[in-house]
């Protein structure tokens, strides 16, 4: 596991760097603080750093091949790269190395850019082929590791494994106002976009060429989608191929030369991998969790369950309000507004983690793959209530729903209520979006002022209705499962995940989005998934003699802390600083006004507005950082 970082000068003339490349490097030693690498030829440089976790002697980067012609540096694991390597050894190609990263050059050099499709891994690379002047970057199936781009005026071409690298070279730094409008309604920043114009994320399944100053972007992967009611081929063993499946993957993600362990939430996802890895390993597996302290929100004694039933060795951690030292610290990681507040418990137990090992395995992924939300099963239950009389839904269930007392519990059931009748009357794929949105497109019109007002959006549901229009000839259910796969998952979960852990120089590993596991499950029938209210039947039917009954049988928690009681109490005085007017006014793009009656319709406890206030509180930090 590596950060890597690294740049393309448009004139061939003109050498890079030595010195800015190393300072872009110098970025990213959290990720890899076992070792640095250079090349620098002419026009392109690239670097990396190393956390070392497979050939710890000599798999040093950057790597070449057999002339030199070829030099990648690369961030991520490669899991099926022992039998590529004897398939390459068979061709002729010579290793000096047993890393999965020389695989990546000789497999370059035999398919050119159709080398990714051979990769079963999570990566993201750069390899220079000097002989045809040609910078080839390409980022994994799911977008489990991140690759950020720039071009400045000059037409220099900058690289790298967070944004942090690249604004160490003369990239323009204006904001992308539609990104921010956009990250207002989801939390997080959608790709392509970042929160700064000239810098772009590589999409998850693509991968890009510069030759002749030309860039091209490409994807190579999807995911597959059989027509609406096609069936599933092959067998009709459904949970017996699915629980093979998680096996195979399993296995294939513990592959390493230093020990590896296990997240354990206590949810039905990490708990799968985690028994699988118990049941394949001859030692105790470490896991690690945390506890909130507050019934709705604490896991922890479900994992705790988990770990003496598997006989893992457990270490659990009780998050409290006053550990978290530094709320701007932790949000600085992101470097572009970031408003998932499970990146909270996500950094701590990370933190727990990588106290005793480097590599850890997760159960992220599951709920997109199988199905896991409330919103999988929403828009069924929206279809049902759509049949009662308007009378009736209009007069007696809105209002009776709308005068339900507010709880600061996780999910609750006013909540979940409230935000139900106000969005069963939309298609479903309004419906879908609007259980994620934070502030609607009227909503953001009251919040924003300044540049804001005198710009003109796109609504922010664009974002999943081009995902939508890809999909359209497919199962409602897939449809859902499809737009989480390409925005919530890349751009929320995975990129909470990739920074919390390499904050702590930590490596997470995700079996679950092992691409052949996500292939095979798209391809089955909707109904085997998931029917009527059932989240993610099919996981839960696969696993019924693997885990105890009250672990497959629970209801999703989700690992967030108990933030709506913290902004009330214990965290009060870091949010009334927060939301001084004067300090929003200050950012010159937001209401101080409005803001601050949020936050005080939250304290009088009339309105459960914490995802709002950490929204705003996010975007704060930033736009402070960065004197916008």
């Amino acid at each position: 596991m590596c950060g890597i970082c690294g740049m393309l000068m448009k004139d061939p003339q003109n050498p890079v760097s030595r010195d800015l490349l190393g300072r872009m490097n110098a970025t990213l030693v959290h990720r890899g603080p076992d070792d640095e690498g250079y090349y620098c030829g002419g026009p392109v440089g690239l670097a990396m750093r190393r956390l070392s976790i497979i050939d710890l002697e000599s798999g040093k980067q950057p790597i070449s091949n057999e002339d030199g012609g070829l030099t990648i540096v690369f961030n991520g694991e490669i899991y099926n790269f022992l039998e590529l390597r004897e398939e390459l050894k068979a061709k002729g190609h010579v290793f000096r190395t047993r890393s999965d990263t020389e695989v990546i050059v000789h497999l370059y050099e035999e398919f050119g850019a159709d080398c990714v499709t051979k990769l079963n891994g999570m990566f993201a690379f750069a390899l220079w082929d000097s002989r045809n002047r040609t910078l080839f970057i390409a980022r994994d199936r799911l977008g489990i590791k991140p690759l950020f781009f720039a071009e400045n005026t000059h037409g220099d071409f900058f690289f790298g494994s967070e944004i942090k690298a690249v604004l160490q070279t003369d990239v323009d730094r204006t904001p992308d106002l539609q990104a921010i409008h956009d990250y207002l309604s989801l939390l997080y920043v959608p790709t392509p976009a970042t929160a700064y114009r000239s810098i772009r994320k590589l999409p998850p399944g693509h991968h890009l060429t510069i030759c002749d100053s030309h860039v091209r972007v490409r994807q190579y992967w999807d995911v597959p989608l059989p027509e609406d009611g096609a069936s599933h081929i092959g067998t009709t063993d459904h949970e017996a191929e699915t629980l093979e499946l998680i096996e195979r993957c399993v296995r294939r993600h513990m592959i390493a030369d230093v020990p590896v362990g296990a997240l354990l939430s206590g949810g039905l996802d990490s708990t799968t991998v985690t028994a699988i890895m118990a049941a394949r390993l001859d030692v105790k597996v470490r896991t690690f969790t945390m506890g909130f302290g507050r019934k709705s929100y604490d896991e922890s004694a479900e994992a705790a369950l988990v770990a003496k039933t598997l006989g893992t060795d457990h270490i659990e951690k009780r998050l409290e309000p006053e550990m978290i030292h530094s709320i701007p610290d932790l949000l600085n990681m992101f470097d572009e507004p970031f408003a998932d507040y499970s990146a909270i418990p996500t950094y701590m137990v990370s933190k727990l983690a990588a106290r005793h090992l480097k590599v850890v395995l997760t159960g992220d992924g599951g709920d997109e793959v199988f199905a896991g939300y409330p919103t999988h099963t929403a828009y069924r239950v929206s279809r049902v209530y759509r049949m009662l009389p308007r009378f009736l839904r209009d007069r007696l269930i809105q209002p009776l729903v709308r005068a339900l007392p507010t709880s600061m519990e996780r999910i609750s059931f006013d909540y979940m209520a409230k935000r139900f009748v106000t969005g069963a009357d939309l298609p479903y794929e309004r419906g879908h979006y609007w259980w994620k949105v934070i502030f609607n497109e009227d909503e953001k019109r009251e919040l924003l002022q300044g540049d804001f007002r005198r710009t003109e959006f796109e609504d922010s549901f664009g974002v999943f209705e081009r995902y939508f229009n890809v999909c359209a000839h497919a199962h409602p259910l897939n449809r859902l499962l499809y737009v989480d796969l390409k925005t919530f998952l890349p751009d929320d979960n995975l990129t909470k995940v990739d920074r919390m852990t390499m904050a702590n120089s930590l490596e997470a590993r995700v079996p679950l989005l092992d691409h052949e596991l996500v292939e095979k499950v798209a391809l089955m029938p909707p109904l085997v998934k998931s029917r009527g209210l059932e989240t993610k039947g099919l996981l839960r039917r696969a696993v019924k003699d693997l885990l105890p009954p009250s672990i497959r049988k629970g209801r999703k928690k989700g690992f967030t802390p108990p933030l709506p009681h913290w902004i009330g109490h214990e965290l009060q005085p870091f949010f009334v600083d927060t939301f001084k007017k004067e300090r929003i006014a200050a950012v010159g793009l937001l209401n101080p006004t409005y803001c601050s009656r949020l936050l005080q319709e939250h304290f009088e406890g009339r309105v459960d507005n914490n995802r709002q206030i950490w929204t705003i509180t996010a975007l704060i930090h930033w736009l402070e950082r960065n004197s916008i």
